[in-house]
């Protein structure tokens, strides 16, 4: 089975570290992350950038984009791609073309400041 663990923080407490302080908080998570990746545990990992720079796809239609992370507290986080793109406007495009499949979702575009790729992390098993 499979799990997202998903990290939570106050963002401004985040932002206001230095660059010091922000590497030592990596080193410490390397030195967890290290030894459960090692052991075949550890998938891909993200950092999200700042909230700011958020952007949220929904209503109708193709939808609108709205500036910030602005999911209802009746929507909850079900799933999440990682994709590459040189801009904002292709992570829209994306996310319209997910809309198309899901139009009742709700889709949060927010750029990533770190990405850790899973070495080989394995796949869900079909039917799983």
């Amino acid at each position: 089975m499979f799990y997202a663990i998903l990290a939570y923080h106050v963002e401004d407490e985040v932002m206001s570290w230095t660059a010091e302080e922000d590497a030592t908080v990596m080193a410490n998570l390397s030195a967890v992350r290290e030894p459960l990746r090692a052991k075949g545990h550890f998938g891909p990992t993200a950092r999200l950038d700042e909230t700011r720079k958020a952007r949220t796809l929904r209503g109708p239609g193709a939808g609108i984009v709205l500036d910030g992370p602005f999911a209802e507290t009746k929507e909850q986080l079900l799933g999440f791609y990682v994709m590459e793109f040189d801009s904002d406007d292709g992570a829209i495009a994306a996310a319209r073309e997910l809309r198309k499949a899901n139009p009742s979702a709700i889709y949060e575009i927010r750029p990533i400041r770190l990405f850790l790729p899973a070495d080989g992390f394995g796949a869900t098993p079909p039917g799983k």
